[in-house]
């Protein structure tokens, strides 16, 4: 077998929000790897500039002449060496030049034309023979923020995680479940609400807060019963975006009201002990680490976890392990650009007994690689959606690994 790489080829494609974005081919003496970028809507200041200055046509030429020239004659089993020779090429700490959605699909599709030529799945490839745990699947089932118009939520994302799921492919049944059930109990709640959904597939109802709070934990506990094991309710503030810096205080326009820093630690605690939260992402702004400090030490059995925080950034997370701030981290490989990074930060995590979880990004492509990753990094969940084919791809795929697995397949380890 050689994975002498002989070919890049890259393309301009259209993403779940019909935006432009990147997908690059790698071709191996014998196999063949294909990968495409994400975008997200709600960025880190920290993470990887996506594209270069000139968008996705600019990326393409920098793909073929810049980088092709430079990878091709290397072996696509050098994982380490081409993603550093794609830091060389660009010469920034945020991929500013060739771009980070660039580099995520190059170094990418490295791998998966690695794993082709072994005849091997991708998680196998990364992961090894003993790859077996699966992730449970956390999914946003109602929406606002950045991913949803009109009068939805403030908060970003209410989401579900089915924690007492015995196998994989009952816990993405669950999901679904409660997304189905959610949309009769918004009709009771909000009389105009007419099924409009966000970027990722979840309800965008015209109700606040607190109502969306109620029917996404009224929905786990019917749903609990009837299939038996325990699904619970998580949240994505992604507070960075309701923070404003000169005021110093959380604005919740929709439901017409601020608070400061205390305040808003004091709220997302009484939001986790109302309604058993066992998740809570970004519930302060991206440069709190105090804030997420003194949120950790107070809640109790809840991720508290770091997206915006930590952009996916080995020296973002050496802080925030330092400071004992958050007890888990979003992995998006798009935010840091290539493979070896993303594993390093994940590992680290690992290490440090911070939850890792392997997340899509609202603007996706088909692509079904996060699936693999998770498994191949342990990562104990996997933020993916429910609904909407870009996100079931990933959920499907995940099935089909667990069946791949047979009697090897059990899942992860989640300790919250």
């Amino acid at each position: 077998m050689s994975a002498l790489i002989e070919d890049v080829s890259a393309r301009k494609i259209i993403n779940s929000r019909g935006d432009p974005t990147i997908e690059v081919d790698i071709t191996t003496v014998d196999g063949f790897g294909s990968a495409s970028a994400p975008s997200g809507a709600s960025t880190g200041k920290a993470e990887a500039i996506p594209f270069p200055e000139g968008g996705v046509e600019e990326a393409i030429k920098k793909v073929e002449e810049l980088v092709a020239p430079e990878i091709i004659g290397l072996y696509a089993d050098e994982q380490e060496e081409v993603d550093r020779l794609l830091r060389e090429l660009d010469g920034t700490e945020n991929f500013q030049n060739i771009g980070g959605n660039t580099v995520y699909a190059v170094s990418l599709a490295v791998a998966d034309a690695a794993a082709n030529s072994y005849n091997l799945p991708l998680f196998k490839y990364l992961g090894g023979s003993l790859a077996s745990d699966l992730p449970f699947p956390l999914g946003n089932v109602v929406g606002g923020g950045k991913h949803a118009l009109g009068k939805a939520t403030d908060i970003q994302e209410f989401l579900v995680l089915p924690v007492g799921a015995p196998y994989f492919s009952a816990a993405v049944e669950a999901n679904a479940k409660i997304h189905k059930k959610l949309k009769d109990i918004i009709r009771k709640v909000d009389s105009t609400f007419t099924g409009g959904k966000g970027d990722e597939g979840a309800w965008a109802p015209n109700v606040t807060n607190d109502q969306a709070l109620e029917a996404v934990f009224s929905a786990c506990q019917e749903v609990s019963g009837e299939i038996g094991f325990e699904c619970k309710p998580g949240l994505d503030v992604a507070a960075s975006s309701l923070w404003e810096p000169k005021k110093k205080n959380y604005v919740y326009a929709r439901d017409g009201l601020s608070r400061d820093s205390g305040e808003q630690i004091d709220y997302i605690l009484d939001l986790i002990e109302k309604y058993s939260l066992v998740y809570v992402e970004d519930p302060l702004h991206e440069d709190d680490f105090q804030g997420f400090k003194e949120l950790t030490q107070k809640s109790r059995r809840c991720l508290v976890c770091g997206d915006d925080l930590f952009v996916t950034n080995v020296k973002r997370l050496s802080k925030g392990i330092k400071t004992r701030s958050g007890n888990a981290i979003i992995i998006k490989m798009n935010q840091v650009g290539t493979l070896t990074e993303t594993w390093e930060t994940t590992k680290l995590a690992l290490e440090n007994s911070y939850v890792p979880v392997v997340s899509h990004r609202s603007g996706e492509t088909a692509s079904t690689h996060i699936a693999h990753l998770a498994v191949a990094f342990k990562a104990p969940v996997i933020k993916t959606g429910v609904v909407g084919g870009e996100r079931i791809a990933k959920l499907n795929e995940l099935i089909r690994i667990e069946e791949s697995l047979g009697e090897k397949a059990r899942m992860a380890n989640l300790k919250i």
